[in-house]
C-alpha cells in the first residue's frame, strides 16, 4: 500500500504532494514501482495533529482520486479518514476501500457509509486520539489489549451487518504506543492473524526508528523496507510505506528466500 498523503503537515512527507503535477507523478511512479494499493490521505495524525475540517480534507482528496482514476481505472484506492462525509465522497469518486484509524469510533455516521458499499474496510487500533496519544501510552499486555479490542470491534461490525472477509485489521504502530510496544508488535504479527482476518502494517518512516536507530526521518526508506521484510516472513497482508520501490524489493527478496 503506497502512501499518498496531501496534507500540508504530515510528519515525513507534508506539503510534498499536494500540487496536482506532484502527486501525478507519485502516483505514476508508485504504478511502476508495483504499488498494489494507494491510500489517500486528507489530513495528517501524526502526534498533536491539528484537526482539519470536513469540507478542507475533502477538497484535498477528491481531486487526486479523480487524477488517479484517469490514470488507471483498475487500481485499488484506499480513502484514509475518520469522517463519514469524506469517506463517502471519496467512494463515489473512485475510491474502493475506506482506511479509519479510529476503528469507526469517531464518526457515527461512519458505519452507514460501511454499510452502503461492499469494499475492504480497515480498522485500527490507537490508545487515545492523535493529540494525546503519545502522552503516556501503557499497557499491561500490548498483544493481548489490540486483540481484545479488534474482537469487540469486529463483533460490534458484524452486529451492523458487515461481513467478516471484509474487515481488515492494523495493530496501530505508533499510535498510543512506546518502542517497546512497537517491537512488541512488530515480532508478534502471528498473533494478530489468528484473528482471521489480513493484518496490515503501517511502521513506515515512524518515529521509533529514530527513537532505536537516531536517524533523521529523511534516513528512514531503508529500515523501513528491512522491517517490511520481517513483516513479509511472518505473513503480514499489507504494508503501509511511503517508498514502494524498496519494500517491493525487500517482500521480493523474501518471497525468493522461502
Amino acid at each position: 500500500m503506497g502512501i499518498l498523503n496531501v496534507t500540508p503537515d504530515s510528519f515525513s512527507d507534508g506539503g510534498v504532494f499536494i500540487s496536482k503535477e506532484a502527486n501525478r507523478r507519485q502516483v505514476e511512479q508508485m504504478i511502476a514501482d508495483g504499488v498494489d494499493i494507494i491510500d489517500v490521505g486528507g489530513e495528517s495524525t501524526r502526534p498533536f495533529a491539528d484537526p482539519v475540517p470536513a469540507q478542507e480534507e475533502l477538497n484535498r482528496v477528491i481531486p487526486v482520486i479523480k487524477s488517479i482514476r484517469k490514470i488507471s481505472s483498475t487500481i485499488p484506492v484506499s480513502i484514509d479518514t475518520t469522517k463519514a462525509f469524506v469517506a463517502g465522497a471519496a467512494l463515489d469518486a473512485g475510491a474502493t476501500m475506506v482506511n479509519d484509524i479510529s476503528a469507526l469510533r469517531r464518526d457515527p455516521e461512519m458505519i452507514e457509509v460501511i454499510t452502503g458499499y461492499d469494499g475492504p474496510v480497515i480498522i485500527m487500533h490507537m490508545q487515545g486520539t492523535p493529540g494525546d496519544m503519545q502522552v503516556k501510552p501503557h499497557y499491561e499486555d500490548v498483544v493481548a489489549e489490540i486483540c481484545v479490542f479488534f474482537k469487540e470491534r469486529i463483533a460490534w461490525m458484524e452486529d451492523r451487518g458487515i461481513a467478516r472477509d471484509r474487515i481488515i485489521i492494523d495493530p496501530g504502530i505508533g499510535f498510543g504506543k512506546t518502542l517497546d510496544h512497537n517491537l512488541t508488535i512488530l515480532r508478534n504479527i502471528g498473533s494478530f492473524k489468528k484473528l482471521g482476518h489480513p493484518v496490515l502494517i503501517g511502521h513506515s518512516r515512524k518515529s521509533f526508528f529514530d527513537t532505536l536507530l537516531q536517524i533523521p526521518v529523511q534516513q528512514r526508506d531503508c529500515p523501513t523496507a528491512i522491517v517490511s521484510a520481517l513483516c513479509t516472513q511472518q505473513e503480514a497482508d499489507i504494508l503501509r510505506v511511503h517508498d514502494v520501490a524498496k519494500t517491493v524489493v525487500a517482500v521480493r527478496l523474501v518471497e525468493a528466500l522461502s
